[in-house]
């Protein structure tokens, strides 16, 4: 069981953005020179966040905000106090990420539930960022910047400012059709200064990310998407090998593989990813890290069809007590040298999403091949979450999962646990109160085994 308490200072009153519809074209090249965007409402009293969160910003912040059937757009002018001073930025790398970078950041959730948000950025050089937003934004793990998605980004630096525009298409967005507000948060970051602003004001002792303080986003006109959200990633992949010495007991040998990866969003809310054959080689390594403790280490999932709405499938338990965790999906251990190794994936399917305002759910579905160099066999994993709303930021959630191994070669069980199943059922209390005064979480899960003396509960 954990609980925290935080008392806040009172937080300004909200104010609201308005968004206004566009039929012109607008480019998206940093200048802001449309004249449409003279006519876009505007958000522009930050207040600091750090160092203090007592006054207003020193730095002039503007942000507009327009749409139209495609897109919405973020307009942005950042104001300095030195007319000839640069930007800082420790590296050029997409999804950049703390606080020694100048940027500013867009925080979207429009499902109005001050839990889960979409999070896009740019630096003064046009570096962008995406990433998703959970368990309201507080506690680590809840911002992922491993989520990657298409829209456009651009900025450019003048003497005493710098601009932005960002166009986001509707289609990588998730919201109820037809909504017409949603919630809206734009934080700001400048490291000459050393200050970090927000709109709205953020109390310092919570994340500067932290969902409990929002301002509503109201559209002129209800929101939808046009067309089908539909996504298909094939891939092939071969090599050939020659050996040309005169004793070669295979001269030549070849390869030829073939998969790929799709997604379907059904409806506007619930995403369908499937998956064939996956080959995974376009992940982004994990960060190297020196483990000095007894413990393994839970690297990030990095790999795509896990991203979205990941936190309906991790978020339960704690960072060290996890009932599932994906990473274990497509690795194998080779008993005879005690090292992990891959094990490639026939197929997987992963439904998750919105119901409505208050339901999410995730199903997923994977089987793993079988490997009868290291006698593993073929194992489907499959898992049935379901999280139900309650109060203003508080969820309940519950969690059914099954490992299940599958003999379907010549495999030898020595050990008589070789095709031992494993079921996990649980359920967790995320406490979550409007202003992020008080939080806490408890839950209970119970491990099921074909070995009973590996049955057991733990809260």
């Amino acid at each position: 069981f954990f609980f925290t308490a935080s008392f806040a200072i009172q937080a300004q009153v909200s104010d609201t953005l308005f968004v206004k519809k566009t039929t012109a074209k607008i480019t998206v090249d940093g200048e802001l020179n449309e004249a449409e965007w003279m006519h876009a409402d505007l958000a522009n009293d930050f207040w600091q966040y750090f160092p203090f969160d007592t006054s207003v910003s020193i730095l002039d912040t503007e942000v507009r905000v327009l749409f139209d059937d495609e897109f919405i757009y973020f307009g942005a002018r950042m104001g300095n106090l030195d007319q000839e001073r640069g930007y800082i930025t420790p590296s050029l790398r997409r999804d950049y990420r703390g606080e020694a970078n100048d940027g500013i950041t867009v925080v979207l959730d429009p499902f109005l539930d001050n839990t889960n948000a979409f999070v896009f950025g740019v630096n003064p050089f046009g570096l962008q960022r995406e990433g998703l937003l959970a368990n309201g934004g507080s506690g680590g793990g809840s911002f992922d910047l491993g989520w990657d998605n298409i829209w456009y980004a651009n900025a450019k630096r003048h003497e005493g400012y710098w601009t932005a525009e960002m166009a986001i298409p509707l289609k990588t967005l998730r919201f109820k059709e037809n909504s017409t507000n949603w919630n809206i948060k734009l934080y700001r970051i400048d490291s000459e200064y050393t200050e970090r602003s927000t709109w709205p004001k953020s109390p310092r002792q919570f994340s500067i990310i932290s969902l409990a303080f929002m301002n509503p986003l109201i559209f002129e006109e209800p929101v939808r998407k046009e067309g089908k959200n539909l996504a298909i990633i094939p891939y092939t992949l071969g090599n050939f090998t020659r050996d040309n010495t005169e004793d070669a007991i295979n001269p030549s040998s070849n390869q030829f593989q073939a998969g790929g990866d799709a997604k379907i969003g059904l409806g506007p809310s619930l995403n369908l990813d499937l998956t064939f054959n996956p080959d995974f080689s376009q992940v982004e390594v994990d960060q190297q890290v020196t483990n000095l403790d007894r413990f393994e280490i839970f690297f990030p999932e990095r790999r795509q069809f896990f991203l979205e709405n990941a936190d309906l499938f991790s978020s339960f338990g704690t960072s060290r007590l996890r009932p599932f965790f994906s990473r274990r999906i497509g690795v194998a251990r080779d008993e005879s040298t005690g090292t992990n190794v891959q094990n490639p994936i026939y197929f997987g399917a992963r439904l998750s999403g919105k119901l409505n305002n208050n339901w999410r759910l995730g199903l997923l579905n994977m089987q793993t091949a079988l490997d009868e160099e290291i006698n593993q066999p073929s194992t489907n994993y499959t898992v049935a979450v379901a999280q139900r709303k309650i109060f203003d930021r508080s969820n309940i959630g519950v969690i059914a999962i099954n490992k299940s191994p599958f003999n379907f070669g010549d495999l030898q069980d020595t050990t008589g646990t070789l095709f031992e199943y494993n079921r996990v059922l649980g359920g967790d209390f995320n406490l979550a109160s409007k202003d992020n005064t008080w939080t806490g979480k408890f839950f209970y899960h119970r491990s099921f085994s074909s070995d009973e003396e590996k049955r057991g509960g733990v809260a």
